[in-house]
């Protein structure tokens, strides 16, 4: 079976040329039943100051918190990715609808950046995190502590 294409969990850009994407490449150890679920993705950020590319790795419970947050977000409010791990990704909405963004990677960058994102598109990285669900599953479940094995409805 062929590995699915890149889908991005996180595109937000504006007029001004800055943008954040977190773009979800493939699972971290596919077939391995401790690393299966584990998803890798790159952390694309562009801005007048700053082009960077950073890795993370997103868990299924990081996943849950992200749907979380953003059902959640809403002015003077914000949205967290990551962050205990190493990589962390905020996004904070003013009460103008402008996003601050903050992404600090302990170990290379720290950076702050302001868009203004068009549309709905709250409810488009709802659509995303579910395009994300449907091309990288959750197959894997942990029946004990520290014990795991293969979900029923796992794909093959």
């Amino acid at each position: 079976m062929a590995e699915p294409d890149p889908v991005d969990l996180i595109h937000l850009k504006d007029a001004d040329g800055t943008s954040c994407v977190v773009r979800v490449t493939g699972r971290s150890e596919p077939g391995v039943l401790t690393g299966h679920d584990i998803l890798y993705a790159e952390v694309l950020v562009s801005a007048s100051d700053v082009d960077a590319r950073l890795d993370v790795y997103l868990f299924q419970e990081d996943l849950d918190d992200w749907q979380q947050a953003l059902s959640d977000l809403a002015p003077g409010r914000q949205a967290t990715l990551g962050g205990d791990r190493g990589l962390s990704l905020t996004l904070h909405m003013n009460e103008d609808g402008r996003l601050r963004i903050a992404l600090e990677d302990p170990d290379r960058l720290t950076t702050l950046l302001g868009i203004r994102p068009e549309g709905d598109w709250a409810n488009e990285h709802q659509e995303r995190l579910e395009q994300v669900r449907k091309t990288w599953p959750s197959e894997v479940i942990e029946t004990a502590p520290m014990t795991y094995e293969w979900s029923p409805n796992r794909r093959r």
